[in-house]
């Protein structure tokens, strides 16, 4: 082919354009670059590769420890250390250093998918450089460059080609199809495509991370999203600690107004702090988040970030990539479509005659008549044809081409573009006619139609038409049927031409307003651009970009949304989305950038992943309005009883002991029955907050009445009226998860758990018996704590009442 290149008229037809992609470049087809003309260009556009910002890795494990959920943590540590509380100390620190860990791993999986984008460039690229063909590392290519690509080469960078007659491309990398696509003299090829038919020559237009490949690498790591459940856990956490700023403040007022000891202020202040930060709080959420994850691998689901979980469950809209996700990724034949008397086994008979019978050298659409062949069962009878030439598909002729010998006689047969197979035969008008006809009925529907054609020594006879067509997978109809009646809209996402996605749409149930995007992006405004993006089923002849673009927007909306892909294409998507699910069959970088990974092929678990994970989210804010409501009654009351009464309600001893046994038995909640919900769920804060306070408030005069039944009849009696109160926040406190746990009334289906209720249960003898025989406090006996056990109870249904009424006030 390098002799070739001075006959420029011969092969490209169009001799101005070529010189003009030439002296847009400055380069030259006879020599190429220079080396000096190449090194320049290698300091100004860079190397051939995916750059990539090498960080420490201390600094950054180091940077997971700051932020606002971290500072929470480390004040609560650094609280406990000062007022001497070693255990809480140590409890605290094993939960910073496991965020850390957590996140820290995390990132670490995002930079994989960077990695294994990169392994789809070039290593080695065949150019022209100083009049000489030579072989070079493909990362000092520059733009100009001259390079030759074959069969089975990776294209090196992003090329216009401008000399041979044409190459078949596996562009899977960026659009996600499995079907080549034929590229000629003037086209592009897409650095990270794969020559599979055919040999060119082109000019680099652009490296690195100016490729399109590259744009791709770029968009995953720019693809960075804060977490609802981040932003919830900063929201509750800011909460309390204003509220606890604001009451010590207020504390060390009054202190200094009546001239009290500082040093005991101070002792009280710390351990007021301790007491308003819910250190627990990311742990009891993750275990609850990690229990769910084992229940979603169950399904075949497997998370590989466990916020995702609580994403999953606020999901209002799935992009589903088409091809190997709604589609089984693999050619069919449809209705086939016999002309002048043949049979539709005649068609699939000569069409086989023109296919490669041997399974390793035939593509998708060989396949895909061999399969049809032996559907009908025809197959076996093919042995008694002799095959005595074949030529290969030729895009100058557009079609196959077979000799083939039966006993004495011997025929040729054709398979190829229909138009073209319908000009080789001699049609009369009519058929010309209903050729023509069948050709755009099938074209409107979606159907790659190929034609079909015999020469029995009296010319070309026209056989007939097989529509082929990626069919959907038999589960996806049922699947997005399932996840729409959860609330969850449903877009289907392709780089397939318009007609098939409308074809595929229809069958799947997805809906008809498919969207091109390359009308879309022609769209001006960009407000009509959101609303069409909103509003639109599906989008058609889709690059990776416009994928991300697509989520970019509906974020931008305020919808949730979910991703699903396989390939490398859909990594920056899926990395961008609320949720990105990875399908089974997925490639490493796709795996890499995906929240969850499904394990069993298409999206049926899907509707189950997200049914579970709003189970997951009802027990995590079930446990959120608890934690807040419990907080600020434990806060409210410390805060007033020293300032109105100047008494310690109860010791830091009992503060630490009510940590431990209101947190501990609450993991239990994990396992909590609840309702299934159908439709999303996402932090409400503007609603749980209020009725959280109002909870809190109301638990708050139970507190002071309770304290002026005690002190009136033990007047002074400081010790036991600290236990009193002490087994009244353990039991009151436990039965406002009861009350929590469900927006009803209490006692309504589904009812807790046994794990959950025999938890508190527990916990609550546990209280009781060191409250009773005074372990470590001072004992109160069995009578009154009898008489706690029920005035806890009388008001476990008066904060119910108090719930209801706050509920339907908020309307949730």
């Amino acid at each position: 082919m390098e002799n070739n290149i001075d006959n420029k008229k011969e092969h490209t037809g169009d001799s101005n354009k070529l010189n003009s992609i030439m002296t847009t470049y400055n380069t030259s087809f006879k020599n190429g670059l220079s080396s000096e003309e190449a090194k320049k260009r290698l300091e100004k556009y860079g190397y051939n590769e995916i750059g990539e910002k090498k960080v420490n890795p201390i600094i950054k494990f180091l940077s997971y420890f700051w932020g606002p959920i971290s500072w929470m943590i480390e004040i609560a540590a650094i609280l406990s250390a000062l007022v001497k509380d070693w255990a809480d100390f140590g409890m605290i620190m094993v939960l910073l250093i496991v965020n850390g860990v957590v996140g820290f791993w995390e990132e670490h999986k995002a930079e994989n998918v960077v990695e294994a984008l990169k392994q789809k460039m070039a290593l080695k690229a065949k150019i022209l450089r100083d009049g000489n063909w030579k072989t070079i590392p493909a990362k000092y290519l520059v733009p100009g460059d001259i390079v030759r690509v074959k069969i089975g080469d990776i294209v090196p960078a992003d090329m216009i080609i401008v000399d041979g007659d044409y190459v078949s491309v596996d562009e899977s990398a960026l659009t996600g199809e499995s079907l080549p696509v034929s590229k000629h003299i003037g086209d592009e090829l897409y650095s990270g495509s794969i020559i599979k038919r055919g040999e060119v020559i082109g000019v680099v237009k652009a490296t690195g991370i100016n490729t399109y490949f590259g744009k791709t690498v770029k968009l995953v790591e720019t693809a960075k999203t804060i977490s609802s459940f981040q932003k919830m856990i900063i929201t509750v956490g800011n909460y309390l600690i204003i509220l606890a700023i604001i009451l010590i403040a207020i504390i060390f007022a009054v202190s200094i107004y009546r001239h009290e000891s500082l040093i005991e202020t101070l002792r009280f202040a710390l351990v007021l702090a301790v007491a308003s930060i819910p250190a627990a709080m990311p742990a009891v959420l993750s275990i609850t988040m990690a229990i769910g994850a084992l229940n979603l691998a169950k399904k075949q689901a497997v998370v590989t970030k466990l916020v995702s979980i609580e994403e999953l469950a606020g999901v209002d809209i799935l992009c589903s990539d088409k091809t190997g996700t709604l589609t089984k990724n693999q050619l069919v034949c449809g209705e086939v479509v016999p002309f002048n008397s043949f049979k539709k086994e005649d068609v699939i008979t000569y069409a086989v005659l023109a296919s490669r019978y041997e399974d390793s050298d035939a593509d998708a659409i060989d396949i895909a008549i061999l399969n049809e062949a032996k559907k009908l069962g025809i197959f076996d009878k093919l042995k008694k044809y002799k095959l005595l030439n074949f030529v290969p598909f030729d895009p100058v002729i557009k079609r196959t081409e077979a000799t083939v010998s039966s006993g004495k006689e011997s025929f040729k047969t054709a398979k190829g573009a229909p138009q073209v197979i319908a000009d080789l035969c001699n049609l009369d008008d009519s058929t010309k006619i209903e050729v023509s006809k069948v050709i755009d009925r099938l074209a409107e529907q979606g159907y790659r139609a190929l034609g079909v054609a015999v020469n029995r020594g009296n010319g070309w006879e026209f056989v007939g038409i097989i529509p082929l067509y990626d069919p959907p997978r038999e589960d996806a109809p049922e699947a997005i049927s399932c996840i729409k009646k959860l609330g969850v809209f449903v877009k289907m996402v392709t780089g397939d031409h318009i007609a098939i996605a409308k074809n595929i749409a229809r069958m799947l149930g997805i809906g008809n307003n498919i969207v091109s995007m390359t009308e879309l992006l022609k769209m001006k405004k960009e407000s009509e651009m959101e609303k069409l993006v909103e509003e639109a089923d599906g989008f058609s002849e889709v690059y990776p970009e416009h994928k991300y673009k697509i989520v970019d927007i509906l974020q931008k909306k305020g919808h949730f949304v979910g991703m699903t892909g396989d390939g490398v294409n859909d990594a920056p998507a899926l990395k961008k989305a609320d949720c990105g699910i990875a399908v089974a069959g997925a490639t490493d970088a796709a795996r890499a950038a995906a929240d969850i990974v499904l394990l069993s092929p298409g999206i049926s678990v899907i509707a189950d992943a997200i049914t579970e994970a709003r189970r997951i989210f009802q027990r995590m804010e079930s446990y959120i309005t608890y934690r807040i409501a419990e907080t600020i009654r434990i806060l409210f009351f410390m805060t007033l009883s020293i300032l109105v009464f100047n008494f310690y309600p109860i010791t830091a001893l009992m503060v630490v002991l009510l940590a431990l046994l209101n947190d501990v038995p609450i993991l239990a909640i994990a396992y909590d029955n609840v309702i299934e919900q159908k439709k999303p769920v996402v932090w409400e804060m503007k609603k749980i907050l209020p009725i959280s306070t109002v909870l809190g408030l109301a638990g708050l005069a139970s507190s002071f009445l309770i304290y002026y039944i005690v002190e009136m009849l033990y007047p002074g009696q400081y010790g036991f009226i600290q236990t009193f109160i002490f087994l009244k926040l353990i039991i009151e406190g436990h039965s406002t998860i009861f009350v929590t746990r469900t927006k009803d009334w209490l006692w309504s289906k589904p009812y807790p758990s046994p794990i959950l209720f025999w938890g508190i249960m527990l916990t609550n003898i546990i209280g009781t018996l060191i409250a009773v025989y005074g372990i470590f406090i001072t004992p109160i006996g069995w009578k009154w704590a009898i008489f706690i056990w029920i005035y806890a109870t009388v008001w476990m249904f008066i904060n119910d009442i108090v719930k209801k009424i706050m509920v339907k006030k908020l309307n949730m």
